[in-house]
Order: C-alpha cells, then structure tokens, then sequence
C-alpha cells in the first residue's frame, strides 16, 4: 500500500478510478467547503473516511504539508511500452513524453502536470537513474499523475528504438541541437526526450534520437530548466496539432475560349 497525502491528489485519485483505495483520512482540527466536498466524493465513490489528528497524518505522510488530507491506495501498476503505442483512431497521431534520467520528484510532478494539460498520450521512465512516481510526485503535479498513463521501461534506448519501429519519430531536447523546436512540425506520431537535470541526454539515448531540437536562449544562461523546457515545447506540439488542416490547393481552371475567338 502507498500513501498519497494533499487535497488535489486524493481528489483525482478518486475521480480516476485507476487504482484501489484503502480508505481516506482527514484531520479532526479541519473543516471547511472543500474537505466536505472531498469527504461527499468519497462517500459517493464508496471510499471510506476516518477522522485523524493532524499530528498522525504528519507522522503517516512524513511531511506536514498534507493539507489534513491523506489517502492510503494500493500500490500503482504500469504500463509496458506496448501499451502506449497501441494504435489510436484513424487519422489521429500520437505524441508522448520519454524522461532520460529525470531524478528530482518536483520536476517529475511538474511535467507530469504538464503531460496532462498538453494531452500527451503517455509518459516513458525507466527503471532506473529516475524519480519513482512518490506522493510527492502527486502533490508536485496537483494529482494529474493519477491520469497521465505511465509506462516504465527497463531500457529507455530500446524502448525507443521499439517506438521507431511504429513509425514514432524521437526528437530530443539538447541546447546544441538544431533546428529550432518552433520550426519541427509535430503534427506525425513523435515522442519527445528530455534528460537530466543539468547534463541532458546520455550519449546513447541522443544517438537515438531522429532529430535534436533546441529552445533558443537570448540571456547569459545555456538552458532552461526540464520542467519549464518540456512545458514550452509540449505547448508548441499541441498548438501545432491543434491546427486544422490546410485544405487542398485548387487547381487553376483554364478559361474557356468560345466560337470565333
């Protein structure tokens, strides 16, 4: 069992319905409008509720920021890389996130949240040399870990080399890259790489990559951080996709010569 502790992330843990959930607990010395909507959610999805000092829900999260809200779950199952690239509708593409070795939990919550708002088909971590998917993880991302779908892989670079072999195009993010990310058109089946914080993409994932695009910087400063970096350019994909077609050029109709011109 887990604990997930925060307003935001028992609340859409509840409303995704993607894992089981113990029971809730809240804090005696709480009580105000959004507790007692998220004590009804939980009434009405058949969760049940206990009363708890705020000093225990301290001692069961191990932080003081649980906002009187704390929620004991079973454990998250992931998905495999055969998962996300199950085929989407006809005419439809599809673009996903891939984290090379992302180990700080508030970046991962953070383009977790990102993931979810940009409507990214599914998130790729490994196993190892990344943050596991925590409660702080949770918090970090307002509870939208709860509906992004996640797959874990043992072997990013074979993951996406499987991801190729569907026709994906990988595009990592690298500040020596080229071109620039507003000038690569999203709109195929492609999965964005993003590395780590501060030394990017290992040597073998970027040989990987079908194309390196970078965020031109105007300042003194080479990069930004992963977080706001995946947050620009999964904001440009879905810009970029959410463009309606152009519809087809007309061909020029020959003007018609009469009788006896």
């Amino acid at each position: 069992m887990e604990v997930l502790y925060g307003l935001h992330p028992v609340e859409e843990a509840i409303r995704a319905g993607g894992r089981q959930l113990d029971h809730v607990s809240v804090a005696r010395e709480r009580r105000d409008e959004r507790l007692e909507r998220l004590i009804e959610l939980c009434r009405t999805a058949g969760v049940r509720v206990s009363l708890e000092s705020r000093d225990q829900l301290t001692r069961l999260a191990r932080t003081d920021a649980h906002q009187g809200v704390l929620a004991v779950v079973r454990e998250r199952k992931f998905l495999g890389i055969e998962d996300l690239l199950a085929p989407k509708a006809e005419g439809q593409h599809r673009f996903f996130l891939a984290l090379d070795g992302v180990e700080d939990p508030h970046n991962l919550g953070a383009l977790l949240r990102t993931a979810d708002g940009a409507g990214v088909d599914g998130v790729i971590l490994p196993e190892r040399r990344s943050a596991p998917v925590t409660a702080t993880v949770a918090k970090t991302s307002a509870g939208a870990s709860e509906h992004v779908r996640i797959a874990r892989v043992t072997n990013l670079v074979r993951a996406l080399e499987q991801m190729k072999q569907k026709h994906v195009w990988v595009l990592g993010l690298d500040e020596r890259g080229t071109p620039d990310y507003t000038d690569y058109d999203f709109k195929g089946d492609c999965v964005l790489v993003l590395g780590r914080e501060g030394a990017g993409l290992h040597d073998l994932v970027k040989k990987t990559c079908d194309h390196l695009l970078r965020i031109p910087m105007a300042g003194q400063v080479s990069s930004l951080n992963v977080s706001v970096a995946g947050a620009i350019v999964m904001y440009e994909a879905m810009r970029q996709r959410r463009q309606p077609a152009a519809p087809p050029a007309r061909k020029p109709v020959k003007e018609r010569k009469g009788l006896g011109s």
